[in-house]
């Protein structure tokens, strides 16, 4: 039975991975005053008007909302106005800057590569963007974008710049203690990926400027995806196969392992990311970041002191990046040292929850004004 003197998350899928799911659960570790620890997967026969707040997380969710009573949505992707979700235009291999339409996104779809071809999926695509888009807007529900990117879409797209605001994730802490850079793991010359094996991560750009640096430089991949074939066979093609070392998706000790063991973390996307989680993770590790200058990526590194920012796709620059920070151990040891004291001041999940608790007091304040009766 739930309480109408609780604030309740809501999101469908909290077990599987990703994302979403991350942060779902370093929230409900850190969970603040007056929250559920109940999640809500279901709102169609739920009496909404016995709720002091619902906090949803997922789109198909936001559209169960009825507007009786307070409600905040966290957009932690681009679907609520990129029908594809990527912003990625696989045939280019650039990032996309158009703005919601049907004529522009369909021609995304069929011609760029940015989704699905299937005609009854891209109408479907775009239906669900302009449905969240609407539900925003008849309840006036607050949105909270995980970074300055993703609010900027979303005034872009017509949501009043007063109800969109931006709170940057946090995350928790690992629960295994970790040490800034020694010169040994730096001697080491190894680099980390995380995150899935799929085209708009950039492996192909990684790969490539693998193939230019110290031959002694070796790539850690803790990850999966459907486009891992292709990018094994590139591997072979650029004489690289033998300095890369694929873990698949890794546990938590592994992967604590995978961090400890390199000099560096490489976050190379050629799409937009909302936010990009795998750069707080590794300042906790006190390893500096080599990122794409896309999206919401450069809100959360601070460039030549947490890590480098480079542009999206040009091998030459990445390639300069890992080999800078691979020949010089005292520049990448007070980078990672930096990137830890930036986490510790500005994305810890109990900063987050604090920033958060503020936020709830303002969206319940302003609908008791909006809604004097209840």
């Amino acid at each position: 039975m739930y309480r109408n003197d609780l604030i309740y998350h809501c999101a469908a899928d909290f077990k599987s991975g990703g994302g979403i799911q991350t942060y779902l659960k370093s929230l409900f570790q850190h969970q603040g005053h007056g929250v559920s620890h109940e999640l809500i997967d279901s709102l169609k026969t739920v009496d909404q008007g016995q709720f002091k707040l619902l906090h949803v997380h997922e789109q198909q969710m936001l559209w169960q909302l009825t507007g009786e009573c307070p409600a905040v949505f966290t957009t932690h992707n681009h679907s609520s106005y990129c029908p594809s979700g990527t912003r990625y235009l696989a045939t280019t291999g650039l990032s996309c800057d158009r703005a919601l339409s049907p004529l522009g996104c369909a021609w995304g779809h069929f011609i760029d590569g940015c989704g699905s071809r299937r005609p009854h999926q891209v109408w479907q695509n775009l239906k669900n963007s302009y449905h969240d888009l609407s539900i925003l807007q008849k309840h006036k529900i607050p949105v909270i974008a995980a970074s300055e990117f993703v609010q900027n879409q979303l005034i872009r797209h017509g949501l009043p710049a007063e109800r969109v605001m931006t709170l940057h994730y946090g995350i928790s802490e690992p629960k295994i203690s970790h040490e800034p850079l020694t010169r040994d793991i730096h001697q080491a010359k190894r680099i980390l990926y995380v995150g899935r094996v799929v085209p708009y991560k950039g492996l192909d750009w990684l790969l490539k400027s693998l193939a230019t640096v110290d031959p002694h430089i070796y790539l850690d991949i803790a990850g999966d995806g459907w486009d891992r074939p292709r990018i094994e066979k590139l591997a072979e093609e650029l004489g690289v196969a033998q300095r890369i070392v694929w873990h698949g998706w890794c546990e938590n000790v592994k992967l604590e392992s995978l961090y400890r063991q390199c000099f560096a973390l490489v976050f190379p996307s050629l799409w937009p990311e909302p936010a990009g989680l795998v750069t707080l993770e590794a300042y906790t590790r006190y390893r500096p970041v080599i990122a794409s200058n896309l999206g919401g990526i450069p809100e959360h590194i601070r460039s030549d002191q947490t890590g480098i920012l480079i542009t999206a796709n040009h091998v030459n620059q990445l390639a300069s990046a890992i080999t800078e920070l691979s020949s010089n151990f005292s520049k990448s040891r007070e980078m990672g040292k930096q990137g830890y004291a930036l986490f510790s001041e500005n994305f810890t999940m109990n900063h987050h929850v604090d920033q958060l608790q503020k936020i709830y007091e303002r969206i319940i304040e302003s609908f008791s004004i909006r809604n004097p009766i209840r």
